[in-house]
């Protein structure tokens, strides 16, 4: 291999936690077979348990969990915005409201 392959395995295998000599033999049964040839000796890959309890998926740090925390942030942020929208709404019928009144708080004379 050239000395920049070299290189770019070794900072890549540091960035992902993977052994550079990893990152080789991963190319080497890429450029033989392909992607198939990535797969693992073993069970074949079941998408309907991919996201069981106790599965990969499940784990912290999984997409089916980043996923899942992703929808979660989304829930909070639309209860938020409506909680926004409500009190702006209030505020601005108090203000209309003081306007209406003369209380304190409304616009003052232009003289």
């Amino acid at each position: 291999m050239l000395s920049g392959q070299n290189e770019n395995c070794w900072t890549l295998g540091k960035e992902l936690g993977v052994r550079p000599e990893l990152l080789y033999d991963w190319r080497r049964r890429y450029l033989s077979g392909g992607a198939k040839a990535l797969r693992a000796m073993g069970r074949p890959f079941n998408s309907e348990r991919a996201c069981e309890p106790g599965s990969v998926a499940s784990l912290p740090g999984t997409i089916g969990e980043d996923q899942r925390r992703i929808e979660e942030l989304e829930r909070k942020i639309g209860r938020q915005q409506m909680e926004l929208d409500f009190f702006r709404a209030a505020l601005r019928h108090v203000r209309e409201a003081r306007l209406k009144k003369g209380e304190p708080g409304g616009t003052g004379s232009s003289r």
